[in-house]
């Protein structure tokens, strides 16, 4: 799909810095340089050059030209490498916004364009948003993954199988005479479409971990109040966070921090005390964290060795781990760790065991092809599809057949990008900065 307009955006954050990177991309990138920069260099080699707007001298910048379809858009493209002050980048924007058919970007246009192109699939993308977003090493490994077009080639086998499937079935029952012709056909059919389910069920049965690799690994800390959850949070994160009083219902909201354990993302949650209140507000708090609880997978029950007992156990479908607090005032408490926030005992124990929790527990999600609820919804399609299938023998319809192995394709083309609604674009590229 060729762009009638030509886009234009800074590709660095906004503030004072050495370097700033202006880009630009669509048909008119040649023109906008013959009236910024004086003159178009050479394919791919900086050059300086003093840029201008009317007969003022703007900047000396480096200047690339990348024509397509060899650029990142696929069209005609060129950087600008200009000096970081706000003064200068705002001069060099407002020129480029005075060349006819040059506008400001869109987010994530630049990348919108490159997918519209062919350079990039929507698995590539989706790869190179959580490559920005990444926060943690198995983060930044899996986003890399997926933007070296990880997803794309494995779905691409996928689809070959099923095409040579469904070229098969469409043999069949052109020579539907041929008993023998077709039984082989059939068998072969079988064949394929019996590895491709294989393959996907595979993948949906891990795609949980996928899923918590990109978001992070949830530990709700519970337990009665003043046992220790907003200290132990606090120490945790290594800043403070929660505030901690010894009055009991301090908190009463959930509070969120997200740790690099071991080079995986933790999102460690700090829980309002269980217990029985008349407090309104208390009693939402509580339920929240109950909630949390349920759905984290990794609970950390705090006991700080006070004769009141524990309150009700919580439901989850995590693992729970009983945390025996304050270990500096009271000695001789059970639990699977003990530790006291304020003097720091034990605490080096627990980091490790969260750290090797979250490898454990996240590992097999690095090579996960399933990283979004859509990716999921994409297989879980082309899953059915393949489950309709009845095996040959069983006086099956091979129009059926073909149907059902269509729909298949077309549910794996929708995961790597060939997408016709607008929404699911629109949804993606809204989160991309302006430069990209």
């Amino acid at each position: 799909m060729a762009a009638t307009d030509t886009i234009f955006a800074p590709a660095t954050g906004a503030g004072r810095a050495a370097i700033a990177v202006v880009r630009i991309s669509g048909p008119a990138t040649r023109d906008v340089l013959g009236t910024v920069a004086g003159r178009v260099p050479s394919p791919r080699v900086a050059t300086l050059a003093t840029l201008r707007h009317a007969e003022d001298a703007l900047d000396r910048a480096l200047v690339l030209w990348f024509p397509g379809p060899g650029s990142f858009t696929g069209e005609d493209a060129a950087e600008l490498q200009l000096h970081g002050g706000r003064a200068v980048v705002a001069a060099v924007l407002k020129a480029l916004a005075a060349v006819p058919g040059c506008r400001p970007a869109e987010p994530g246009e630049f990348t919108r364009r490159a997918l519209l192109n062919g350079k990039m699939d929507i698995g590539a993308v989706e790869g190179l948003a959580d490559l920005i977003d990444a926060q943690t090493e198995a983060q930044r490994r899996q986003a890399l993954r997926h933007l070296d077009g990880a997803l794309g080639r494995w779905t691409e086998t996928l689809r070959d199988d099923l095409l040579s499937a469904l070229a098969l079935a469409e043999g069949a029952i052109d020579f539907a005479e041929d008993d023998d012709l077709v039984a082989s056909f059939e068998a072969e059919i079988d064949r394929l479409v019996g590895g491709v389910s294989r393959v996907v069920a595979a993948e949906l049965g891990r795609e949980a971990r996928g899923l918590r690799l990109r978001e992070g690994l949830a530990v709700a800390i519970v337990g009665p109040p003043n046992a220790g959850k907003s200290t132990l949070l606090n120490a945790l994160a290594g800043r403070d966070v929660a505030i901690v009083s010894a009055q009991a219902g301090t908190t009463r909201d959930v509070l969120t921090v997200d740790l690099d354990l071991g080079g995986y993302p933790v999102q460690l949650i700090d829980t309002a005390g269980l217990r029985e209140t008349e407090d309104d507000v208390e009693r939402e708090g509580i339920a929240r964290a109950r909630a949390r609880a349920a759905s984290a997978d990794l609970v950390l029950l705090l006991d700080d060795g006070r004769a009141d007992p524990l309150p009700p156990a919580v439901t989850t479908s995590g693992t729970v781990w009983r945390i025996a607090t304050k270990v500096d005032l009271a000695a001789g408490q059970g639990g699977d760790y003990a530790v006291s926030a304020r003097t720091g005992t034990g605490l080096d124990g627990l980091i490790a065991g969260l750290s090797r929790f979250a490898a454990e527990t996240l590992l097999p999600g690095e090579g996960a092809m399933v990283t979004r609820l859509r990716h999921r919804a994409a297989l879980e399609a082309a899953q059915a599809c393949l489950l309709r299938i009845a095996p040959a023998g069983q006086g099956r319809d091979l129009e059926l057949v073909a149907e059902d192995l269509r729909g298949a394709v077309a549910a794996l083309a929708g995961l790597v990008g060939r997408i016709d609604t607008e929404a699911v674009l629109g949804a993606i590229f809204a989160r991309f900065c302006i430069g990209k």
